[in-house]
């Protein structure tokens, strides 16, 4: 598999994904279009290890509930997931059985490094 869970409205998904010039046999998924599905997240959770890897932590609907004061557990970061995209991390870029997951330095160059030896 060959995918990409991104936002379309979001700048550094944009930015990434045009530095990154995927192969036109990447398929593309608008997270706010297409909400990720239960079958396609717990895939990605079997690959990173957990739904807390896959969540973004610096959503606003994150800080506004005062979610990093509570006791969150890995069902209710699966939950958050599922109820809302903007609790997806993005973007998830998902290479074969390779998972990476969000916008760090680090998992774009890993990303390049690789695309580089596929």
């Amino acid at each position: 598999m060959r995918k990409v869970y991104y936002l379309s409205s979001c700048d550094t998904c944009k930015r990434i994904l045009n530095d990154l010039q995927l192969p036109t046999d990447f398929e593309l998924q608008d997270i706010k279009k297409t909400p990720i599905s239960e079958t396609y997240l717990d895939f990605l959770k079997s690959k990173v290890g957990s739904y807390e890897v896959l969540c973004n932590k610096r959503s606003q609907l994150y800080k506004n509930r005062n979610l990093k004061a509570q006791n969150i557990t890995e069902s209710d970061y699966k939950q958050l997931i599922l109820e809302h995209y903007t609790f997806l991390a993005r973007p998830v870029i998902v290479i074969d059985e390779q998972v990476f997951v969000g916008n760090a330095t680090k998992t774009i160059q890993a990303i390049k490094e690789y695309l580089g030896n596929v």
